[in-house]
């Protein structure tokens, strides 16, 4: 290794630190971090406990809509971001819905359940599609937009490894989940699909993290349109700045 080698592999050392630490902000803010994993398993986690003790339909399916409108009120008292415990929220609602109208617990379930399985589906047909849902989801946290698609291959095919990745695990989620709904109990239902909130969901954000860490940078557009304000900005002086001196 030579004295003008070094520095190279320390700037390439650094440039792919900076990319891992990027990655890491921006997966933490669009699947919100530990509170997110918070509020997607606490509704589920006190309705099949309340169930579990007293099989009252009503009452856990109160107790669940209470916490998660709990847990929205207390994101608008620290003027956080919503959107994790707003789609919490309805989430809950539906399953509320759906239990009181056909009287059997199983089916508050039964929206999220369908939820993750159009979801599945998603990623793997935007991924066909050659959009991979992961981009469209992760392209306006990293300030590039849709520029990945045609501008950044690498980047596109990172995005469709995670996107495969996400829709595979899901996939693999709902092939335990829909026959226990048809063949378990309420109890024996929730108490699975609680346990399998957060694994898979871990998984299939570190192997995001994996694939994207790997890639090449994102293309800022946002500073790329503003150079190009700047530099139209500049050429605009120097036009009137010349006709001044013209005249």
């Amino acid at each position: 290794m030579t004295s003008l080698d070094k520095p190279t592999e320390e700037g390439r050392e650094e440039a792919q630190q900076d990319a891992r630490a990027v990655t890491e902000a921006a997966l933490f803010e669009a699947f919100g971090g530990i509170r997110g994993m918070v509020e997607t398993v606490l509704p589920g986690l006190l309705f099949v406990t309340i169930f579990t003790i007293n099989k009252d339909l009503h009452l856990s399916a109160i107790a669940a809509l209470a916490v998660s409108l709990v847990l929205l009120v207390v994101r608008l008292a620290m003027k956080d971001t919503v959107k994790h415990a707003f789609s919490g929220v309805f989430g809950v609602a539906f399953g509320v819905v759906f239990a009181m109208m056909t009287g059997n617990a199983k089916d508050f379930y039964l929206p999220g359940m369908l939820y993750t399985l159009g979801l599945a589906l998603a990623y793997i047909i935007t991924t066909l599609c050659g959009v991979p849902l992961i981009g469209l989801m992760l392209g306006p946290v990293f300030k590039e937009n849709l520029s990945w698609r045609t501008r950044n291959p690498g980047r596109k095919k990172a995005y469709a490894k995670a996107s495969w990745a996400w829709g595979l695990i899901l996939l693999a989620k709902c092939a335990i989940l829909f026959p226990l709904y048809w063949w378990a109990d309420t109890t024996q239902l929730g108490w699975v699909l609680v346990s399998l909130k957060i694994p898979p969901f871990l998984l299939a954000v570190w192997l995001t993290w994996v694939f994207l860490a790997k890639a090449p940078a994102p293309i800022d557009v946002f500073a790329e349109m503003e150079a190009e304000e700047k530099a139209e900005a500049a050429e605009k002086e120097r036009r009137e700045a010349a006709a001044r001196s013209v005249d």
